[in-house]
């Protein structure tokens, strides 16, 4: 089989469980024998993980907005430089928790600097590259927001008040519309083998489509 190149990404407001259904996903599929490479937003590279630091720490509460998606948007230019576009080019498929989307909603919505600007600013970073899927994990509000207030080690965009996650979660649950092409809303409610079952399918039929096997 030659492989082929699949970039995947997961999506989701903060409570909505989507570092864990990224790590089943990833076990799922590399059980079913492809060839992974597992990342991550903010961060993925030694670089990007030295921003990353800077975003999420409650040292920095007062960060400015603008300079907060700034931060993103170079995290991210170089995680695609480091990391995407070298395991895509080897045909992997490449899985990354949280992309350009947490951006538009965080930073465009969240912050109220406009979903415009910043997807403008991260289409400059990756050049580019797009998810072939994204999975939308989505919940109902209140059980997101009783999970991030139970939620121990909490970071900054966490701590955020819950008006700034409600423009997040309406920015998210937007999206799907706008992108029917490449993203898939999954209902994140149930346990997580529940949930991890809803994204499988989704992910199984994508690939098949794509005639990845």
């Amino acid at each position: 089989m030659v492989p082929r190149p699949f970039f995947l990404s997961l999506e989701g407001n903060d409570g909505v469980g989507k570092t864990t259904q990224t790590r089943m996903l990833h076990e799922r599929l590399t059980d079913s024998g492809y060839s992974v490479c597992l990342t991550r937003e903010p961060g993925g590279s030694p670089i990007a993980e030295k921003i990353r630091h800077i975003l999420l720490s409650t040292e920095n509460m007062d960060m400015a907005p603008r300079a907060e998606a700034l931060l993103y948007a170079a995290a991210r230019a170089q995680h695609v430089q480091d990391v995407i576009e070298p395991a895509l080019n080897a045909g992997q498929i490449v899985l990354c928790d949280r992309y350009v989307d947490s951006s538009i909603a965080y930073q465009g919505a969240g912050r109220n600097l406009g979903e415009d600007q910043v997807g403008s600013i991260n289409a400059f970073a990756i050049n580019g590259v797009m998810p072939d899927l994204t999975i939308l994990l989505t919940m109902d509000p209140l059980a997101a927001l009783e999970r991030r207030v139970q939620a121990t080690g909490s970071d900054r965009i966490e701590l955020m008040d819950n008006a700034f996650h409600q423009r997040v979660e309406q920015s998210f649950l937007r999206m799907p519309d706008n992108h029917k092409d490449r993203m898939v809303a999954v209902d994140a409610t149930g346990t997580p083998e529940q949930v991890a079952e809803r994204v499988f399918q989704v992910v199984q039929d994508r690939l098949a489509a794509a005639h990845i096997a």
